[in-house]
């Protein structure tokens, strides 16, 4: 077994099983790939890949083992060449994280641009999707940093640090009847629909259960994962929108009227991850303290010297979160 069949095998599972695309990726050829990953096979004695022909088709079983075996294995050797630039130039490298699109948009661009005036020579990557869509993106181990809200049981390979807490608003034209009420109740806003972020595939959504726990349902009309779309689409008069605080701008927004709902929708936390057998350089602790400075050097090292999540939470239980 040889750490480029491993190489060749997580390009091709980080490439939806796509052998042309992966050798793209790997500037090598398909046949190259083709003939390491049957080697590989054969050495294990199973099938790795489900074949259709010539094209790969879904990992079988035991191959879903063996490609996270690899992942593991790959990260490991790349915090070997990690301690290696840490020592040699701490200010080179590359940073890839995934998050949200609110994130994106609403809070990582002073980051980023401070972060960017610190390194100019470290190459930063941002990817954007849902939760599920970013927890994939770490289990291929496409990303150094995941940034989310909620889904939290999807990394669970993760260290999962808090970085402030933030409230939903309402939002309506000027012209609509709650745009006079100044704390509406979840009876009055379920009498319209709501326009609001998408809704997790693999979790509760705390939305629904507010509105549960009332003996509600809501009548959803559009979800997006784009803040600016729901803002369109409640201007366009397609319902109430339900977003985060942070989303809302006096003016951009000042066409819109905007309602407090922190005494009708929790509080939420949102956190940075990383992987937990993964090496963090020098730039990365300082874009963890630049996005929340309560997260020094030291907190980051206690929490990663953890076994559990439960510990790093019981770690951050007495730390105060800004609110944004």
């Amino acid at each position: 077994m040889k750490l480029q069949q491993l190489r060749f095998l997580a390009a091709v599972a980080q490439n939806d099983l796509n052998i042309t695309a992966a050798a793209s990726k790997l500037c090598t050829t398909q046949p190259a790939v083709s003939k390491q990953l049957r080697l590989l096979e054969d050495e294990l004695g199973f099938n790795i890949f489900v074949r259709s022909g010539r094209a790969l088709s879904k990992i079988t079983p035991p191959g879903e083992r063996v490609v996270q075996y690899a992942f593991r294995i790959l990260r490991e050797a790349q915090n070997i060449k990690g301690v290696s630039a840490e020592f040699k130039d701490e200010n080179r490298g590359t940073l890839s994280i995934g998050t949200t699109h609110t994130q994106a948009r609403y809070v990582l661009p002073p980051v980023i641009q401070e972060f960017r005036a610190r390194y100019p020579n470290v190459q930063f990557h941002l990817h954007q999707g849902t939760s599920e869509q970013i927890a994939e993106m770490a289990r291929t181990n496409r990303i150094d940093l995941a940034i989310a809200t909620g889904g939290t049981n999807l990394f669970s390979q993760f260290v999962l640090l808090p970085c402030y807490r933030w409230y939903r608003r309402i939002i309506v034209p000027a012209s609509h009847p709650l745009a006079k009420v100044k704390r509406p109740t979840l009876e009055q806003i379920a009498e319209y629909p709501i326009v609001t972020y998408v809704f997790s595939f693999s979790g509760p959504s705390s939305l629904h259960d507010t509105f549960a726990a009332a003996g509600l349902r809501p009548d959803v009309a559009l979800t997006a994962r784009d803040a600016d779309v729901i803002k369109t689409y409640v201007r366009l008069g397609l319902g109430v929108g339900i977003l985060a605080e942070m989303a809302l701008s006096s003016e951009q927004d000042k066409d819109l009227v905007s309602i407090e709902a922190a005494h009708l929708f929790p509080v939420h936390t949102t956190w940075i991850g990383y992987a937990r057998d993964g090496l963090l350089r020098r730039y990365m602790y300082d874009f963890l303290s630049l996005l929340a400075p309560h997260l020094t050097r030291k907190l980051v090292d206690k929490a990663g010297a953890t076994n559990t999540q439960a510990e790093v939470d019981a770690l951050f239980a007495d730390v105060p979160l800004p609110v944004r």
